[in-house]
């Protein structure tokens, strides 16, 4: 847990970079700071591991002050990345993600152990990384060096300032895959800054908008910011197209989907397009006895037998939990106006439809239902 209590930073009467700061990090939590060029997020970020010292207020790592305690020391337990990593130049890769267990006293080999298990967990091979000088890195692997490094004594906090702003969009969309896959396996408390209101949306449990002065404008989640935003400032921030970037936040739940008639392959059409009517559809899913998807079928009049000869593959099918975003795509790509939804077993749960989609959009801000 961290928790910032009235955090200022002061310049000097008519400077203030930050003005009593107030905001909370739970345990495993990923907040961003997020907001325009001066309005204190890196700052902000410094004051929490004391490379800037706050002028006021009390900063709480799991409830201890850390303006009480031996800076160096406390730093020690807090992993650290900035863009490129920060790596040593001079210093091989082994060596880097070394360095704060060398400072901890560690053994050489409870050393070399963590070294080791560190690289593999952010995907680099050991043996052939370990020995390798920063600059034979391309930017991407720097950048997953320094976050090795950060997690090199196993801190609770991780503050992490742009870490994937220097590289192309292409390999910022994969490190950014690739850390919130990390972040689910060590649920680590994040304190991440950015300018880039996607990259928060994509990343945070919660943003915290800050405007110029480090006046904290609104801090909600990601599709409370984008959906409702607190404030001219934020709705201005955030920009015009909001509603198409909560897609990316927002992710399908099982009381978000259509439930159109159900059949076996063995129904025949007569009992299918019966079954229809009752529910007034035009076409059917077909599923086995566990439930597996075999496809679908149209009910329109003028076939017989059973369903099983005249069934359709989805072009498509996707996991619950996928974003909205992801599932418009789909949709979208394949020229298809629903798309199945299974569980993680692979059973099919029912349909997104563009209505229900919609009706999801409004769900995550607290609207009102709309009908299917």
């Amino acid at each position: 847990m961290i928790t910032l209590e009235r955090i200022s930073k002061s310049y000097g009467p008519d400077n203030m970079a930050v003005a009593e700061l107030s905001l909370e990090v739970g345990d495993g939590e990923l907040a961003v700071l997020v907001g325009p060029s001066g309005c204190g997020k890196t700052t902000t970020l410094r004051m929490i591991n004391r490379l800037i010292e706050p002028t006021s207020g009390r900063i709480l790592i799991n409830g201890e002050n850390v303006l009480d305690q031996n800076p160096v020391h406390m730093r020690r337990g807090i992993g650290y990345v900035i863009q490129q990593g920060g790596l040593f130049p001079h210093r091989r890769i082994f060596d880097n993600v070394a360095t704060v267990p060398r400072l901890l006293g560690w053994d050489s080999g409870r050393v070399e152990r963590r070294v080791n298990e560190l690289l593999e967990l952010v995907g680099l091979d050991p043996a052939s990384y370990g020995r390798r000088f920063p600059h034979e890195l391309s930017g991407g692997e720097r950048q997953r060096v320094g976050v090795a490094r950060a997690l090199g004594a196993d801190p609770p906090v991780l503050l992490m300032d742009e870490p994937f702003g220097a590289v192309d969009p292409v390999t910022r969309g994969r490190l950014q895959n690739q850390f919130l896959e990390l972040q689910h396996e060590l649920k680590k408390s994040i304190v991440f800054v950015t300018h880039d209101i996607e990259e928060a949306a994509k990343l945070g449990d919660r943003i915290a908008v800050l405007s110029t002065g480090g006046v904290l404008e609104q801090y909600d989640t990601p599709a409370e910011v984008l959906g409702r935003p607190a404030t001219p400032f934020v709705a201005d921030f955030v920009g015009s197209d909001r509603g198409v970037r909560r897609l990316a936040v927002v992710k399908i739940e099982e009381g978000d989907l259509a439930e159109p008639p159900g059949v076996s392959p063995d129904t025949t059409m007569a009992e299918a397009r019966a079954k229809g009517e009752a529910m007034d559809a035009k076409w059917a899913v077909v599923v086995d006895g566990d439930r597996s998807l075999v496809g679908w079928v149209s009910l329109e009049p003028g076939v017989d037998g059973p369903v099983g000869p005249h069934v359709k593959k989805f072009a498509v099918q996707v996991p619950l939990g996928t974003t909205l975003r992801a599932a418009l795509g789909e949709m979208l790509q394949h020229d298809v106006r629903w798309v199945p939804v299974v569980d993680e077993e692979d059973r099919y749960l029912g349909v997104l439809t563009p209505n229900r989609l919609h009706a999801a959009m409004r769900r995550s801000v607290g609207g009102t239902p709309v009908e299917s």
